[in-house]
């Protein structure tokens, strides 16, 4: 193969490394929430200064919905990851079956309309999270704030969505980059959107420990060398599926840009493809990693500016297993050149990842907390939070309506005695904050502890 050959492919090698890396960085990023401690030490000093909400909580709380903080996550699980590689073989090989036997042309319409509707949902988010990190959020929350909610009686909210003009105009963007994708396929739109798709993956999926990480990455491992070394089906359904799962980058682009240069003819373009698989996949491992990182940060430092947008803090394991993910997909790209054959990605990603977080919790010492670790305490402790916070709300006040109508008379009749009983109810209070406010956190205490009887 000639040196120019050679020099496209190594562009083409390139440009897919930096389409896999930017959404696994920016999708963990994503993926981080307030920290437990964070939200102790908030609510102890709103405790202990007698005060309820506020207007810099609601900010607070419209920074965080809007940023995804309260989006739906979808949790895997020890027995999810055993059962991954059995339903994703399934899938694979239901789709060759489908491109084998139906027409794949209206099969592709079907699928990128479906993908259409959902990249528009991907883009218009990506796209809001670049604009507010230009424009700055001081700026963003200047603009007019709008809010939907759907309510059931008896279940509370089921639907939220918190918007402002900015979004309605980026959701417009989104759309017409949908239709042009949809009637022209373009492949830089199709990029656009994959990329798109890949953030807000690893943002929402999310493994509940390492455990079931090197499970899942495991079961895949084997699943990817069955499906491209042992048959066909695999490289069938990625040439003939015609939709956003992959990204791609033509391996002659710089002969079709020359060409168009000189005003010649402009060849072919022939196209290198990355599943997103090999990116989400590892993606959600390497996002647990750096909320591994967050949450051991927060409890050893805990502050109350540590919250999701505060990323200052030591990252070992998410540089690790970031860096792993490198070097797997440029091993993977490399024996591809070298044998001139599809490469199975996930044979050196999985490995990768999983030994690279391995090998630096047993060069730290720290091998046993990192394999004992669940990401699901924080948000179960914060769930249980919000409920008991809730029933006492409602007792408290059941608890003052009875008080005023069992004290009506004695206020009348001794208002000293009154003022007595109210001097003495607020000295307990403020005994019960001071106590509350220096205290260490009960929840973490009961966290780690739980964390100790599973292991």
């Amino acid at each position: 193969m000639s040196s120019s050959s050679d020099r496209d492919l190594f562009i083409a090698y390139g440009a897919l490394m930096t389409g896999a890396f930017l959404p696994i960085y920016f999708g963990s990023f994503n993926s981080l929430r307030t920290p437990l401690t964070t939200i102790e030490l908030k609510k102890q000093r709103r405790k202990a200064n007698g005060k309820g909400s506020s207007a810099s909580d609601d900010d607070e709380e419209w920074d965080s919905d809007s940023e995804g903080e309260t989006g739906v996550t979808e949790r895997l699980t020890s027995s999810d990851a055993w059962l991954f590689p059995v339903f994703g073989s399934a899938v694979l090989f239901g789709m060759f079956l489908v491109f084998k036997y139906l027409n794949k042309e209206y099969v592709n319409m079907l699928l990128g309309f479906y993908f259409g509707v959902v990249g528009v949902l991907a883009v218009t988010k990506v796209l809001v999270g670049i604009s507010r990190s230009i424009v700055g959020r001081i700026l963003w929350n200047k603009m007019t704030k709008f809010k939907l909610e759907l309510t059931q009686r008896g279940e509370g909210e089921i639907f939220k969505v918190r918007f402002t003009p900015a979004h309605l105009g980026l959701f417009a963007v989104s759309c017409v980059l949908i239709v042009y994708y949809l009637l022209t396929k373009n492949w830089i739109v199709s990029n656009m959107l994959a990329l798109s798709l890949s953030v807000n993956a690893i943002g929402l999926m999310s493994l509940d420990s390492f455990r079931t990480g090197v499970i899942m990455l495991g079961g895949l491992f084997l699943y990817d060398i069955f499906w491209v070394f042992g048959t066909p089906v695999m490289v069938s359904v990625a040439r003939n599926f015609d939709a956003p799962i992959k990204i791609i980058w033509p391996k002659n682009a710089i002969d079709a840009i020359l060409a168009l240069r000189s005003g010649s003819k402009v060849p072919d373009l022939q196209f290198t493809m990355l599943g997103l698989g090999d990116i989400v996949i590892p993606g959600i491992f390497v996002a647990l990693a750096l909320r591994y990182d967050q949450t051991v940060a927060s409890e050893r430092k805990p502050s109350a500016r540590f919250t999701r947008t505060f990323t200052a803090f030591p990252k070992p394991y998410f540089t690790a297993t970031l860096i792993a993910y490198v070097g797997g997909l440029a091993t993977t790209m490399g024996v591809m050149h070298i044998f001139r054959a599809a490469q199975p990605a996930l044979l050196y990603l999985s490995p990768a990842c999983s030994g690279a977080l391995l090998l630096t919790a047993a060069a730290r010492g720290e091998f046993s907390e990192v394999w004992n670790w669940t990401d699901e305490d924080d948000e179960e402790a914060e769930e249980e939070e919000k409920k008991k916070a809730k029933a006492e709300g409602d007792d408290g006040g059941e608890k003052l309506e009875k008080g005023v109508e069992k004290n009506g008379v004695a206020l009348g009749a001794d208002p000293n005695l009154a003022s007595a009983k109210s001097a003495k109810s607020n000295e307990d209070s403020d005994d019960d904050d001071d106590a509350a406010a220096s205290s260490p956190s009960k929840k973490l205490r009961k966290r780690k502890s739980k964390a100790k009887s599973r292991a």
